[in-house]
């Protein structure tokens, strides 16, 4: 028996070996469809997506009290820390963030600068100088610390215990409001005095998570923030003749407005239309626009927020209007601009622009959770903050629909769902532009034009640069020439692709809605989106997130050829980059079209593909992405067409 197996067996390996040398066996596109990343589930993020059933993230709450000194233009103040420590680690330190040290001669950020400058400069003679410095925990009071750059170390005493221990932070600070803030913040003198944009203007916690532990990378400048959710309350003591606006909700409007703007408020709180507080006419009459008194304390509360901003001047026009919410809720959107921005089509129509752009992602993606959203006129080309943005004062039009609806689609990223913009610039800026590309439709049944949908052929050369960088490229580790592109269009395109080419609406906004709510307030990474989309779409995007995210491969389809055969026609297809399901319509001589579609597996195998066209009818012509949604970089092999 032994032998007559054996004689079975080599001849089977004959027969195998032989019928291999008679024919080439091409190689598949497994590498393709690889997997390209760590996306296995655990206790903290499960493998479909949602956090797992030991998810925590800590947690920081805020005391403030700053006064504004427009006469030295400084911010002088106290900062009260409750941390709360949900991990299951003890921990004998904790790290704070002091980004006003940014603004000194010899911070990272300012060496990392090219000579030529960039968008990020900003002075160098600010920077903090901090006092009391003091950090308790059981009672136990330490004042070690270390200070690098734009952080900051301090060291408890006693550790802080694990599952909900909680420390004390505190210290004095005070810094020079810089002029020029890195494009965020800063200051603008105007005829009737000075706009301050106040953000990154206190020490913050860094946030200490279970991807990286504490995430201390520097403030260098593209880099933006990832930061502890908490609840504020903060004062702001200003000259009788300055108006505050800020993140949240003003606690005293008895005490800082006077009995008329108290009730221009309430209107506007029940009205569609914008309704001012300040009027233009009244900018500069301080007697008939403030209470009296020498100087005034603004408070305010916010609930649930990762940071909070301000905004401070005598030269504000006011106004607002009723922000109408898909859950029954109201908001109020306001804008504070000097007169200098105001008329010709310009920020008298910001709060219109805020209201429009808050109800469209409110209905279609997530309940916008503020009291308030203030769009507010700086020396800033656009930057969002909680419930405040800061937006070019000479924007009008279009551009100032564009960067109102940008900074304001930043609450949803990265305020609502708190991605780390410092590592993924993509999860901030490329989900916010892509949510743009539908609020700009919707506004106004489409008053201003789509730009960067219009501008999507005239990427191609990027696409086809050596020089281009991918999407996961660290924002300040990425060429200025690229980040616009790697951070803000490339990773929108790839949504919108998504969207409508790969997945359809339907099921995309079930997976993309899913996405967001599972990671409010919480902190996803790119592979929790990943395993999010793919779960709850129903379909295997590996493919897609490995060569659109995290590589350099173009989309490149293209016809080779189309053929007469006994039942119709045969059309060959072909994928000269990343693999891409094949849409594409069929149009016959007698004016009729047939619209097809090829699923991405036809290029597991192999390059080619060839297909069956079962008709009796002539072909005429044949187009792959008939709508032009994909951004294939070679168009003009997309088309096939008889000759006459």
């Amino acid at each position: 028996m032994k032998s007559k197996y054996l004689l079975w067996g080599c001849l089977l390996l004959l027969i195998f070996t032989n019928t291999l040398r008679s024919q080439d066996v091409n190689p598949n596109n497994q590498e393709l469809f690889n997997e390209f990343m760590d996306r296995t589930g655990n206790s903290y993020r499960s493998a479909s997506g949602v956090p797992g059933p030991d998810y925590w993230q800590n947690q920081a709450n805020y005391k403030i009290d700053v006064s504004l000194k427009p006469e030295n233009h400084k911010i002088i103040g106290h900062v009260e820390i409750e941390y709360i420590n949900n991990s299951p680690f003890n921990l004998e330190y904790a790290w704070l963030f002091l980004e006003q040290d940014r603004f000194t001669p010899n911070s990272r950020g300012t060496l990392t600068t090219p000579l030529g400058g960039n968008r990020y400069n900003g002075d160098l003679d600010g920077g903090y100088t901090l006092s009391n410095i003091k950090a308790t925990t059981n009672g136990n009071t330490s004042s070690k610390h270390i200070i690098n750059d734009t952080r900051m170390q301090v060291f408890f005493n006693e550790p802080l215990e694990a599952d909900g221990g909680k420390a004390t932070i505190s210290m004095d600070f005070e810094f020079k409001i810089p002029q020029k803030g890195m494009d965020r913040m800063g200051r603008l003198e105007v005829e009737d005095g000075v706009i301050y944009a106040l953000a990154q203007w206190y020490p913050k916690m860094v946030t200490f998570d279970d991807i990286n532990g504490w995430n201390v990378m520097p403030y260098l400048g593209a880099g933006e923030f990832y930061l502890e959710y908490g609840n504020f309350e903060y004062s702001v003591k200003v000259p009788r003749e300055y108006i505050v606006v800020g993140s949240g909700e003003l606690q005293n409007p008895k005490e800082v407005l006077t009995k008329k703007q108290q009730k221009r408020i309430e209107k506007a709180r029940q009205s569609d239309k914008t309704q001012y507080i300040i009027k233009p006419n009244e900018v500069g009459e301080t007697d008939k626009i403030r209470p009296d008194g020498d100087s005034f304390t603004w408070r305010f509360k916010m609930q649930n927020s990762r940071d909070v901003a301000f905004a401070a001047s005598k030269a504000f026009i006011w106004d607002a209007a009723k922000i109408n919410l898909p859950n029954g809720k109201k908001a109020l959107a306001q804008s504070a601009y000097p007169k200098e921005s105001n008329g010709n089509n310009a920020w008298e129509r910001s709060t219109e622009y805020t209201k429009a752009s808050i109800e469209h992602y409110s209905e279609k993606w997530f309940a916008y959770p503020y009291k308030n959203a203030i769009n507010v006129a700086a020396d800033v080309g656009g930057m969002e903050y909680p419930g405040i943005v800061f937006c070019g004062y000479k924007s009008k039009a279009g551009s100032l629909w564009g960067v109102t609806d940008h900074e304001f689609g930043h609450i949803w990223f990265p305020m609502i769902v708190g991605s780390n913009e410092r590592r993924h610039a993509w999860m901030d800026e490329g989900f916010n532009t892509f949510i743009n590309l539908y609020s700009t439709d919707a506004f106004n049944d489409g008053e201003y034009p789509n730009r960067m949908l219009m501008a999507k052929q005239n990427l191609i050369p990027w696409f086809l640069s050596p020089n281009r960088e991918s999407i996961n490229t660290y924002p300040d580790v990425a060429q200025s020439q690229n980040l616009g592109i790697v951070a803000y269009y490339k990773p929108a395109l790839g949504l919108y692709i998504l969207r409508e080419y790969i997945l359809g609406p339907e099921r995309f906004d079930v997976a993309f809605k899913s996405y967001i709510n599972a990671w409010a307030y919480k902190h996803p990474t790119p592979g929790d989106f990943f395993n999010i989309m793919e779960n709850a779409s129903g379909e295997n995007l590996n493919w897609f997130f490995k060569a659109w995210f995290y590589g350099n491969d173009n989309i490149d389809l293209a016809i080779n050829k189309v053929e007469k055969s006994k039942e119709g026609y045969q059309i060959q297809f072909e994928s000269l980059g990343m693999p891409m399901p094949v849409v594409y319509n069929v149009y016959y001589q007698d004016g009729s079209k047939d619209e097809n579609r090829l699923p991405v597996e036809v290029w597991q195998r192999g390059d080619t593909w060839t297909t069956a066209i079962n008709t009796d009818k002539n072909i005429k012509k044949v187009v792959i992405d008939p709508n032009r949604i994909l951004l294939d970089v070679k168009p003009e092999n997309n088309r096939w067409e008889a000759q006459d």
